[in-house]
């Protein structure tokens, strides 16, 4: 009976998989500058240079009022940590994909992420760019 179980979830697991790709490929056909909200995330791919988007968004969660609680920056990701009004977690991730291409996932919360509260930090931060 474990057995069954076992291999039920991996086939579940699998397929969520599989779907999660397809709705990736169906983002990014429809280019950049669209949103895409996948696993929770609100994720925007903008041409600006790395360091100018990395100000815009630290501009960005100031302007709302969420003040930054933890910054960790390597060469090619940033990450900023924040809280939003209502007591939810966010997190910013800052990719960098070209000299003059990065990807901006916003999350707002763990458990049940709030996508327009994602939206809206994602259109700020577009604002500053």
């Amino acid at each position: 009976m474990f057995k069954k179980f076992t291999v039920f979830g991996c086939m579940a697991l699998l397929l969520l998989n599989i779907c999660g790709c397809a709705v990736l490929l169906a983002g990014g056909a429809a280019g950049a500058g669209t949103a895409v909200w996948l696993s929770g995330k609100l994720t925007q791919e903008f041409h600006a240079p790395y360091g100018r988007t990395i100000s815009a968004a630290e501009t960005a969660l100031k302007s709302l009022g969420l003040g930054i609680k933890k910054q960790e920056k390597e060469a090619a990701v940033t990450q900023f940590r924040s809280e939003y009004t209502d007591g939810k977690e966010v997190w910013v991730d800052i990719r960098k994909i070209t000299e003059d291409s990065t990807k901006v996932e916003v999350r707002v919360g763990t458990v049940s992420p709030d996508k327009q509260a994602a939206d809206r930090i994602l259109k700020k931060i577009q604002s500053y760019l």
